[in-house]
């Protein structure tokens, strides 16, 4: 049985959950960008002179379409991937310092995790979605856990693991592969946009059950 323990004022969400799903509509787009790019770069065929490496330390110059996935699809897509994976944490500890208040019940998992979790290795298979479980059932005790929640996490490791494999290397390695693997980098960017989707109906439901949590719980306080 976990120990009750003090816990901190319950803190407002909706901000940081409007920043959270603005963040993940960037993102879902700039993969969806990424895919459509990559499309245009197997619609048009790998030039005559090979894939950009060419080799021993040679390098041929970019074709514009080349040079503009580099440049803008790439660039501007890993730098909305970071905005929202900033928007999202911020949104995620404030709901788990929320549900720790709600539930006065010691978290399974403690505060570190809320990042390492996404970053070490095997532990990132589960920790993140475990978290956002225990806030559910601390936030909206007896409910049963939404179907978002399997779905953004079931599309999210598919992209990660996905990713892991096909976005290694320099961008003109990705971009040869392109050219060569184009349908598993589709599935792994249509992974990535299912989970961005998927992620915004976390997003949304987690922080509309807090709040109905929290306004029942004032609701429910006796007057001084």
């Amino acid at each position: 049985m976990n120990a009750h323990i003090a816990s901190p004022a319950l803190r407002p969400v909706r901000g940081a959950a409007g920043c959270a799903v603005a963040t993940l509509v960037l993102a879902g787009a700039a993969w969806a960008a990424r895919a459509g790019w990559q499309i245009r770069l197997a619609v048009a065929g790998q030039p005559l002179s090979g894939p950009p490496d060419q080799g021993d330390g040679r390098h041929r110059p970019l074709t514009a379409l080349e040079n503009d996935y580099h440049h803008l699809v790439i660039n501007l897509g890993d730098a909305a991937t970071v905005l929202c994976a900033v928007a999202f944490l911020l949104w995620l500890w404030r709901v788990r310092d929320n549900a720790l208040t709600l539930s006065g019940q010691r978290p399974r998992y403690a505060w570190p995790w809320v990042y390492a979790g996404w970053i070490v290795p095997i532990a990132n298979l589960w920790i993140p979605r475990g978290i956002i479980t225990d806030i559910h059932h601390a936030s909206a005790p007896g409910k049963r856990l939404p179907h978002a929640v399997n779905w953004w996490w079931g599309l999210w490791l598919i992209g990660f693991l996905g990713g892991a494999g096909l976005y290694t290397g320099t961008t003109n390695t990705v971009i040869a592969r392109a050219y060569t693997d184009t349908p598993l980098l589709l599935v792994t960017d249509a992974a990535v946009v299912g989970a961005a989707v998927a992620g915004i109906l976390v997003v949304r439901t987690l922080t509309a059950v807090q709040q109905d949590h929290i306004h029942n719980t004032r609701g429910a306080a006796p007057n001084r």
